[in-house]
């Protein structure tokens, strides 16, 4: 199909800053298919009703060729100067032979119907792009900056790193940035596909073109507008747009080669019949110009990126990147797929699994002494008992005293008692025998694969598991993989062996690689490709950069920010939900099935119309024709452009 031309906008040349930009093909090509309406009917009129002189009916012809063919002419010569040949190409040749033998008219609804279809495809084709450069509309103008104890309106482009911006309710955030003050919540679905709004704290990460709901906020700026998340989003999609998929290279390849056999194959139609069975001249070679534009591979070329297109923009949508059109294509492929643990199938952070108090010791007294001991410490357990205290209202003091003593715990002083906070063996080095009962309460839980904490002050208070949770969509996701046709399934983690089973066991998930460095990650993901072929890997792209640079796909979740899987990974799920992987497994199949629809009603349109086109008793007139070709084109391109709007199953 016709390629687009660039027009460039001028200045004027003293410097006054007045742009005057000259109309875009956009703009051009629908006036020039009036135009060609026109003059054709014009010329069809003055030829039967008027009975008009042939000079003006000859200039009105002229017209329509001029109109109607002016791109596609640029375009043919164009892939002829690189020795090529196009569908440009053989629609003009198609139109000027049919000038030849005096079939003006039949040759200006070729150019016509030829060009109005370019112009239909153009548009729909945009949609595919539009959707992603709408999201250039998701960026604020302007952004209010606190300087100087001031607070100042600045274009975002200003915007330095470091800057304080202050949000208020019902603002878009203007660039990548950390709370710094306040909290709100945010609706962040244009980056990462989540549907509900996300809680902001101070410390949280705030990404540009997201939307500030209900509270107020400082964030200090992290990355400038032109590195934010949205912008490299943006460009990451529209290289994917430019990267063929394997089907459309082949297409491609396939298309040089189809467009000289048909030349060559109506070259000799024109000189053939007349000469070894004396069939008219003009007859045969209107005849062959028919077959020329039935021939004309127009739907097939465009029938693969139409599909590719819409696939891409649908999952950039729903917070699913494909780099290109082969990780999109290849996906549908795929019977086997490993997860990294942690970070992946579990959150990554340990949280509080069991609260089990001593016997007259209630479970609130447990978690706030634990929680004021374990105040000053950055350990990640720590952490999750004070988040867990914070779930729990609970108010959080300071201990007296605090000691951590390596991989045994915490010795603390609290409002004038000692507390105990570990393991066992730190319990007996202060001279405590711990009960039975807790004893036993403690193997079962270190037997789940968890890391327990025996409390004492003064008495014994209980003891608390913490572990990595699981996430709740993990288990579901793994049913719904082996829907979409996942064969084989696997985990890898440099954690125990005893926790990964139980893992999962939890999640459903059969073959277990445990206590594995980053190296031996990536062993195991050449040992899976050679048994089971094309292989999958999800991790979160920071440690597991090595093993998704090496498996056939690389897919990097939750990876808003992450900057090592925006460049390592070929498929990119910007939020913290496995539910997307089905998604886009299913996504991809669901492109094959269409792509392999176009190309088969295209191949059996052109099979139909070139039988017909062959066969003198049938007479295939030209406009019948080009209807039949042209209308198999915009069939294809609507039939991709469902995918836009394609939610999955």
């Amino acid at each position: 199909m016709t390629q687009p031309v660039t027009l460039t906008t001028t200045k004027n040349n003293r410097g006054f800053g007045l742009n005057l930009a000259l109309p875009t093909r956009k703009q051009i090509e629908p006036m020039l298919v009036l135009i060609t309406l026109l003059s054709l009917t014009a010329s069809m009129v003055a030829e039967s009703v008027f009975e008009a002189q042939a000079e003006l009916i000859l200039v009105l012809n002229i017209i329509s060729y001029l109109a109607g063919g002016w791109y596609a002419t640029l375009a043919g010569w164009e892939s002829l100067r690189h020795g090529e040949i196009d569908v440009d190409l053989l629609m003009v040749a198609a139109a000027v032979g049919a000038a030849i033998v005096g079939q003006w008219h039949e040759g200006a609804i070729l150019l016509f119907l030829f060009s109005l279809s370019n112009v239909l495809q153009a548009y729909a084709m945009e949609r595919s792009r539009n959707a992603i450069k709408s999201l250039l509309k998701l960026r604020p103008d302007n952004a209010s900056v606190r300087r100087g104890g001031e607070i100042i309106s600045v274009p975002i482009e200003d915007l330095k790193l470091g800057d304080v911006v202050v949000l208020r309710p019902g603002d878009r955030i203007p660039s990548d940035g950390q709370v710094m003050n306040g909290h709100s919540t945010v609706n962040q679905s244009t980056i990462t596909g989540e549907s509900m709004p996300v809680t902001k704290e101070i410390g949280d990460k705030v990404f540009a073109g997201t939307v500030n709901e209900h509270g107020t906020m400082d964030i200090a700026v992290t990355k400038l507008a032109s590195e934010s998340t949205l912008a490299r989003i943006i460009k990451m999609v529209e290289d994917a747009q430019e990267r063929h998929s394997n089907t459309q290279r082949r297409l491609d390849r396939f298309e040089q080669h189809y467009a000289k056999v048909v030349i060559f194959s109506v070259a000799l139609m024109v000189v053939i019949p007349p000469l070894l069975f004396s069939v008219d001249f003009d007859k045969n070679f209107y005849r062959s110009m028919v077959l020329l534009v039935v021939a004309s591979p127009c739907a097939l070329v465009i029938s693969t990126p139409a599909s590719i297109l819409s696939a891409i923009a649908n999952g950039a949508r729903k917070g699913v990147l494909y780099k290109g059109g082969t990780y999109l294509e290849q996906m549908a492929s795929l019977k086997a797929i490993a997860f990294d643990k942690t970070g992946t199938i579990t959150y990554g952070k340990p949280s509080v699994t069991d609260m089990l108090p001593a016997e007259g010791v209630a479970e609130r007294d447990l978690l706030s002494t634990l929680a004021c001991v374990e105040s000053p410490s950055e350990h990640p357990i720590a952490q999750a008992i004070i988040e867990k205290a914070r779930a729990e209202n609970l108010l959080i003091c300071e201990p007296d005293k605090f000691q951590a003593m390596p991989g045994r715990g915490i010795v603390a002083a609290l409002n004038g008692r000692q507390v105990l906070v570990g393991t066992e063996s730190l319990m007996q080095q202060h001279g405590l025998t711990v009960p039975e009962a807790l004893l036993e309460k403690q193997r079962e839980l270190e037997q789940g694969g968890k890391t327990t904490l025996l409390v004492y002050a003064d008495q014994w208070l209980g003891l608390v598991g913490v572990a990595d949770k699981v996430r709740p969509e993990a288990k579901e996701t793994m049913r719904k993989l082996r829907e979409a046709g996942i064969e084989h399934i696997a985990m890898l983690t440099g954690d125990n062996q005893r926790t990964a089973a139980r893992i999962a066991e939890e999640v459903g998930v059969t073959e277990v690689h445990a206590e594995l460095l980053p190296e031996q990650k990536v062993d195991v993901v050449n040992m899976l490709s050679e048994k089971y072929g094309l292989v999958a890997m999800v991790g979160d792209g920071v440690n597991d950069a090595p093993a998704l640079a090496t498996a056939g796909i690389g897919i990097a979740m939750g990876a808003a920010g992450t900057d090592v899987a925006l460049e390592t990974a070929d498929v990119v799920l910007m939020a913290d939900d496995l539910g997307k992987i089905p998604y886009a497994i299913n996504l991809s199949k669901r492109t094959r099935r269409v792509v392999a629809q176009n190309l088969t009603f295209a191949m059996g349109v052109i099979v139909v119309l070139v039988t017909l086109a062959l066969i003198p008793a049938v007479k295939l007139p030209l406009p019948l024709g080009v209807v039949g070709h042209e209308g198999s084109t915009i069939v294809v391109v609507l039939n991709g452009l469902r995918l836009l709007v394609w939610r999955g199953k």
